[in-house]
């Protein structure tokens, strides 16, 4: 296995209040080595919700036992399903919840997984009032399920945001993550997603209801991930899509100011 710069992997590393990381092995992805990263949140009634599930390990499994019953599996968008047929087999008793294109995605790369629930707009029964979520809007092709753990006030994305180390990489990945803008100097979502994200001010309208939970970290699955000052990383990984109504209410707010004075 070959080392990543986040060892050690497949070990349960705490974050937050009933919050947990799992960095997993690297996987290939366009030819690059991809770090990947699960994210673990214990509910109030002690259940264990896990967000794109990593390589599963026997280690693994016994951790996870002291912490309590896996009961929810999170394949949150298209691309991130790799490891769900092995959880599933470990844990069968686990409810496995796909993104929109999950499936369908799995199956044309000849992976057939079934799922028992679909991820929709708002936190379903099992963890609302302590996990938020929504579909990002904007895109017909990407459609990442992002969450807010209110306990912990982390979100967590998956693919939204990538901001790779270049110095944990091989020499010969380093230039192509610099040319794609997803180095960990400026993470941010990759050109080849944001292209598919055709609907601007739908997408700016998800980003800024991300900012309004007001999060303290958010975890990417990919790369660095933002251990504080969360809202001003979303301002910045986004700033161009989010740059017209920034304006635009400077304005409003000059004006206002304006008003008041006279």
């Amino acid at each position: 296995m070959r080392p990543t710069g986040y060892e050690p992997l497949n070990t349960l590393k705490p974050v937050g209040t009933d919050l947990w990381l799992i960095d997993g092995p690297a996987l290939k992805f366009h030819g690059l080595p991809f770090s990947t990263r699960a994210t673990v949140v214990r509910l109030a009634n002690g259940d264990l919700w896990v967000h794109s599930p990593t390589l599963l390990t026997e280690g693994l499994k016994d951790e996870l036992a002291a912490l309590g019953p896996v009961r929810h599996l999170i394949a949150p968008n298209w691309l991130h399903y790799a490891h769900i047929g092995d959880w599933q087999a470990a844990f069968p008793r686990a409810t496995a919840w796909a993104a929109p294109g999950v499936a369908a995605r799995a199956a044309k790369k000849g992976l057939p997984l079934s799922f028992d629930r679909d991820l929709g707009a708002e936190a379903d029964a099992p963890w609302a009032g302590e996990i938020d979520q929504m579909i990002v809007a904007g895109s017909k092709v990407h459609r990442e399920a992002v969450f807010f753990h209110r306990g912990s006030e982390t979100l967590i994305l998956t693919d939204l945001i990538e901001a790779f180390e270049t110095a944990k990489l091989p020499a010969w990945a380093r230039p192509v993550i610099w040319l794609a803008g997803i180095d960990d100097s400026d993470g941010k979502m990759p050109p080849d997603m944001a292209v598919t994200f055709r609907d601007k001010e739908a997408l700016a309208d998800s980003v800024d209801r991300m900012i309004a939970w007001g999060p303290q970290r958010v975890i990417l699955a990919h790369g660095r991930w933002y251990a504080r000052d969360g809202v001003q990383e979303l301002e910045r990984a986004f700033r161009r899509v989010l740059r017209a109504r920034r304006w635009d209410q400077a304005i409003t707010d000059m004006k206002a100011r304006e008003r008041r004075g006279r």
